[in-house]
């Protein structure tokens, strides 16, 4: 529908960005799908591509306090009592900028019950010859401090083979152990010796993963990246900057309905119920921003 959507091209990239939760819908390089997409209409399913602010992940029973204040949000996961992934994927997301290698779409979460700050969120999208690179930035507007947290939402497709065939590069040490019911933080543990050991890269398997890892390897400028590659020799990368001390991992698990098609690979700037342990929240003072950078690009 018009100027509910942009689409994307540059070289062999083509793009597809959409008002709905200011998501990525499809990435292709030539006729290869590099993301899971979705429809251009109706809801999106399982946050594919979404944008996930002021907080990402789960927040415990929707409840918190920040600045002596008590808010609660809606708890839209009703089965593990928690709001997920922030306010922006309900906003009112609009196109500001659409070029043919850009776009720049705007999302505003006001203060109120769920949240103390006025946040003006911007999310812009470019294609270039390195792949798809996204910017999210936030602007606190409002007149008091507000917590910030965010994560973009892409399911990383590799090739044609299905996911337990895919092998997984993710150089990290380190990862957060959930409950098993509300998947919700108990502790750090070290990947040594454990299922979630992907610092080099081997085949997935039948291994379930939804967790945030941290204590990620990096080169010199800080950048950490996640590698996902099909038997068939395709694959694709992402890159994230130091922005991001955390990136969750989900393999796609679903109880009915088709499940494990894509790589859920997300950076986050904080982890999950952040703003009941503070752990790397960001605090944006009145007038404050916050910019965080990653980059989608195909692998032979």
């Amino acid at each position: 529908m018009p100027g509910t959507e942009i689409h994307l091209a540059h070289g062999p990239y083509s793009a597809v960005v959409t008002v709905r939760g200011g998501a990525l819908r499809e990435l292709r390089h030539g006729e290869r799908n590099l993301v899971v997409g979705f429809g251009p209409d109706g809801a999106v399913p399982d946050y594919r591509g979404v944008i996930c602010a002021p907080w990402p992940n789960r927040l415990a029973d929707g409840t918190y306090t920040y600045g002596g204040k008590s808010y609660a949000a809606a708890i839209n996961e009703p089965e593990r009592g928690s709001a997920l992934h922030g306010l922006a994927i309900h906003g009112t997301w609009e196109v500001q900028e659409a070029v043919p290698e850009r776009a720049v779409l705007r999302c505003r979460i006001p203060s109120g019950p769920a949240y103390p700050g006025d946040l003006d969120l911007a999310v812009t999208y470019s294609l270039s010859e390195d792949g798809l690179q996204g910017t999210v930035n936030a602007v606190n507007t409002g007149s008091v401090a507000a917590p910030y947290g965010v994560c973009p939402h892409p399911y990383l497709v590799a090739g044609p083979s299905p996911l337990d065939d895919w092998s997984l590069e993710l150089p990290a040490a380190a990862y957060l152990e959930v409950t098993p019911d509300r998947l919700l933080p108990v502790g750090m543990r070290k990947v040594d010796g454990d299922d979630f050991d992907f610092r080099s890269p081997r085949r997935l398997g039948p291994v379930k993963i939804d967790h945030a890892f941290t204590d990620i390897s990096r080169d010199s400028a800080g950048l950490g990246r996640v590698r996902v590659h099909d038997p068939s020799g395709t694959g694709v990368e992402l890159e994230w900057g130091p922005e991001w001390p955390w990136v969750q991992v989900h393999t796609g698990d679903k109880p009915v309905g088709p499940d494990r098609l894509g790589l859920a690979v997300e950076p986050m700037t904080c982890p999950p119920d952040a703003l009941h342990s503070g752990t790397d929240l960001v605090h944006l003072q009145p007038g404050q921003s916050h910019a965080a950078s990653w980059t989608i690009r195909a692998l032979a």
